[in-house]
């Protein structure tokens, strides 16, 4: 079964990232989260970027806000896809410092950049990456934009009565 790794740079980042956490557990996605912070626990963030692959990780999602390193910092290490969520935070500006910072990756160092705050595009696209060779993940995913139809439709017409 695959499992995916969410981490965030600090404990305030969590309801954010709350959001990636319990999508994935709605598609019976095992996750592994933690908080890995680039500045302040280097050493922590080093081994989680070589190893996660080692421990079943198939996607890495990465929340940082202010400054944003550990998205870019964990896809310089990782083998594996990572997705970056910016997350405003007391210390950023307007959350425009996190999206640059994770969205303006070198060449070689791919990030997925979410929206700031987006945690759960970030889990509904680790889903899609994982449902894309196991197709009972792919299966849910395909019932969640079902109903997500469904919900646009149901509105329309309630607007027409």
């Amino acid at each position: 079964m695959s499992k995916v790794g969410i981490i965030m740079g600090s404990t305030s980042d969590l309801p954010v990232m709350q959001e990636a956490i319990d999508i994935l557990k709605g598609f019976d996605i095992e996750v592994e989260v933690d908080i890995v912070s680039a500045h302040r626990t280097p050493d922590k963030l080093f081994d989680y970027g070589k190893n996660a692959h080692t421990r079943g990780i198939s996607v890495i999602i990465a929340g940082a806000g202010g400054a944003a390193h550990l998205p870019g910092m964990v896809a310089s290490l990782s083998p594996l896809p990572v997705i970056g969520v910016p997350v405003k935070s007391s210390n950023s500006i307007d959350g425009w410092d996190s999206v640059l910072s994770i969205l303006q990756m070198p060449g070689g160092v791919p990030v997925a950049t979410v929206a700031l705050n987006g945690a759960k595009n970030a889990g509904i696209l680790a889903a899609q990456i994982i449902g894309s060779n196991d197709k009972c993940v792919l299966d849910k995913i395909v019932a969640y934009k079902e109903g997500l139809k469904l919900k646009v439709e149901e509105g329309a017409k309630n607007l027409k009565k």
